[in-house]
């Protein structure tokens, strides 16, 4: 506006025509609602819409700005100081005054003088302050909000953190039952859960160890205490008959072979948990093993007058451990040896199916009741414990069968109906374990 007026300006400037001139700075101050100045190029006033000034110098820096300094306009808002600004504005109570200034210029680009326009600009301060109060409060309230929302963010956010370190001093206190809360969703989530899984199965192998150990008590304290209870009898009976006392002596030898037996298997067991699946790899001939195994047997399933059958295909290798795998087929022989009837019939096959190696022995003994099924591959788990004890079993045999087919990558189940006969089947990956 002020670089509009100071064009006009100019013309009436350079002919010294004062009445257009003043009437041209009332109306433009009338609508510009300030005051209006033209000073010439020294800095004097020469007009001025209050006629306060006429004659005096400025000492202003918007006018040394456009006068000294080459520069086209200038503005600048300044607090001078109450009576300063009303002298300047005319606005009473004002505490900021603007200021505005443009250089007039002939058409040659002569400067003639300055335009320039005090301007009241305490409403716009007004409202800037205002405005500054309101945003300043917003930013307050979004900042307060924001720090409410992280406050409850982070109680939502830690607190699965906090459940599961508190559930895991629990468990470092010994309670494998406690569980952390599953909440949320995402990879907070994924962690209680997977947490929670693997409590679960530490809960389960502590067990398994306290049944373990119970289970192995037991069965180390049953023959201890019958050897016991001959001793004492040959101990306090010295008068007994040799033949009872042969008897005595015999039956304690097969405790002690039954002892070695459950020592040995327990051995067995804790070796493979021990050894984490290593295995001794090379390449095995399962064919010829099978063969052997058979061939080891069958004087045991002739003195019980039974028929022991194989059909066994050639040249079939895996890549795994020999003693391991061979144990796996003389425990399953030997438990279907134990549990025929006399003169009963057992059949060994060993077959490729699909890329796999499968064994199966065949029996048609006493077979096993459907609701044990699940349960005869479970460490010291017996079908029938007086006719197993009987047999000298020490209900390891199986739990060892599947040890060693899980090592070597394979799986083991039966299929097996009460006073019928059963059939195990072990499932061997061709390749064996890998490399």
């Amino acid at each position: 506006m002020t670089e509009r007026l100071a064009g006009s300006v100019a013309p009436w400037l350079e002919k010294v025509s004062s009445s257009e001139l003043n009437r041209l700075l009332r109306d433009s101050a009338a609508s510009m609602d300030g005051r209006l100045m033209v000073l010439d190029a020294d800095g004097k006033v020469q007009y001025d819409t209050f006629g306060q000034l006429c004659g005096r110098r400025l000492a202003l820096e918007e006018v040394r700005q456009v006068l000294t300094g080459g520069e086209a306009g200038a503005y600048g808002i300044y607090t001078p100081g109450r009576a300063e600004v009303e002298r300047m504005s005319g606005e009473a109570g004002a505490d900021y005054v603007g200021y505005s200034a443009h250089a007039v210029r002939n058409a040659q680009g002569t400067l003639l003088g300055v335009v320039l326009f005090v301007s009241r600009v305490q409403r716009m301060m007004d409202s800037l302050f205002s405005v500054r109060r309101q945003l300043l409060l917003t930013f307050a309230l979004i900042a307060l909000g924001a720090l409410i929302l992280a406050l409850i963010l982070s109680q939502v956010l830690t607190r699965p953190i906090t459940d599961l370190s508190r559930t895991m001093r629990k468990m470092g206190m010994g309670d494998l039952s406690v569980r952390t809360p599953v909440r949320g969703s995402g990879e907070l989530r994924e962690l209680a859960e997977n947490y929670n899984a693997m409590a679960a199965q530490l809960e389960n192998m502590d067990e398994t160890r306290s049944q373990f150990v119970s289970n192995a008590s037991h069965e180390l304290k049953t023959p201890l205490a019958t050897m016991k209870i001959m001793l004492e009898t040959l101990m306090y009976q010295p008068e007994m008959p040799e033949e009872l006392r042969q008897e005595f002596m015999s039956d304690m030898n097969h405790e002690i072979d039954r002892l070695t037996g459950i020592i040995t298997d327990l051995l067995t067991l804790t070796s493979s948990d021990a050894a984490a699946g290593v295995l001794r790899k090379e390449p095995v001939n399962l064919s010829d093993l099978t063969v052997d195994t058979v061939r080891l047997l069958t004087p045991a399933a002739k003195k019980r007058h039974q028929r022991l059958t194989s059909e066994v295909q050639p040249g079939l290798e895996l890549l795994g451990d020999r003693g391991k795998l061979n144990q796996i087929l003389y425990n399953l022989m030997d438990n279907a040896i134990k549990y025929t009837p006399d003169g009963g019939e057992i059949h060994v096959s060993l077959t490729q199916e699909q890329g796999d190696l499968v064994w199966r022995v065949r029996d048609n003994g006493v077979g096993i009741p459907e609701e044990d099924l699940d349960h005869v591959f479970e460490r010291f788990y017996r079908v029938d414990k007086a006719r197993s004890r009987e047999t000298g079993g020490s209900g390891l045999g199986l739990s060892i069968v599947r040890q060693m087919a899980v090592m070597h990558g394979g799986t083991v189940s039966v299929r097996s109906q009460h006073g019928q006969g059963s059939e195990f089947e072990v499932v061997l990956p061709k390749g064996g374990v890998q490399a």
